[in-house]
């Protein structure tokens, strides 16, 4: 199964020339289910304001804080993810839909100029004061490792100059042929989950925000270290 994941970046809006059915699922982050009618699920926040939410129907589903945390926890939780929305989609579209490709797209998180977002000038989320969001490279690194190990390969289809994802980039007329995933340095990777376990910062409810003064931000810094490392570039 083929996954498309698409945020609110400036180039998000290159997904309507995409041929339809090319892939399986396409799951849209926050506004961006206004980009393509065709998407499948919509994945916000709680604090996604009513007005922005598209209606869910017979094909088109809403998802929300209920159905992402669990799957989220099950892959060491907001914490280690990091707490932004385009990273937890990838673990919800992970566990939930059990892809073999992830491909995301106007998911950089690289805020510059007065057009950060597809609909001009946007909130930044992923730029608050927040300890799990100062590496976002580190991040997706251990998201494409953990897609690996459920034999899903990650790629990023933006053609911008920046990115704050370590994806591999992929032009879309790729996207049908055979695709390997990278190779993941085994040491990295198991100092990495050896000190998430050690560390034990998980919040079940998934509001990790109201435990930020029990986390330690060097630990978490040496923690994406470990991470950084762990993909084979």
């Amino acid at each position: 199964m083929k996954i498309l994941i698409l945020g609110s970046g400036p180039d998000s809006v290159d997904a309507r020339k995409f041929q339809s059915g090319l892939f399986d699922k396409i799951v849209s982050i926050n506004n961006a289910w206004q980009i393509r009618k065709d998407w499948d699920f919509c994945i916000f926040p709680d604090d996604f304001p009513n007005e922005r939410r598209p209606e869910s129907n017979a094909t088109q589903k809403l998802i929300t804080f209920n159905e992402y945390v669990p799957i989220q926890n099950k892959f060491g939780g907001f914490v280690y993810a990091g707490g932004t929305m385009a990273f937890t989609a990838g673990y919800w579209a992970l566990g939930a839909l059990k892809p073999t490709i992830i491909a995301y797209l106007g998911c950089d998180m690289i805020y510059k100029g007065n057009k950060t977002h597809f609909y001009g000038k946007g909130t930044a989320d992923p730029l608050r004061n927040d300890p799990t969001l100062k590496n976002l490279l580190s991040k997706s690194a251990r998201f494409e490792v953990i897609a690996n190990s459920n034999n899903c390969s990650v790629f990023n289809l933006s053609k911008q100059k920046e990115s704050n994802l370590v994806f591999r980039r992929l032009g879309i007329s790729e996207i049908s042929g055979p695709i390997n995933r990278r190779k993941v340095e085994d040491k990295k990777t198991l100092e990495a989950f050896k000190m998430e376990k050690e560390l034990g910062y998980f919040v079940k409810d998934g509001k990790y925000w109201k435990h930020l003064k029990t986390f330690d931000p060097n630990a978490i810094s040496l923690l994406d270290s470990l991470w950084s490392e762990a993909i084979v570039k």
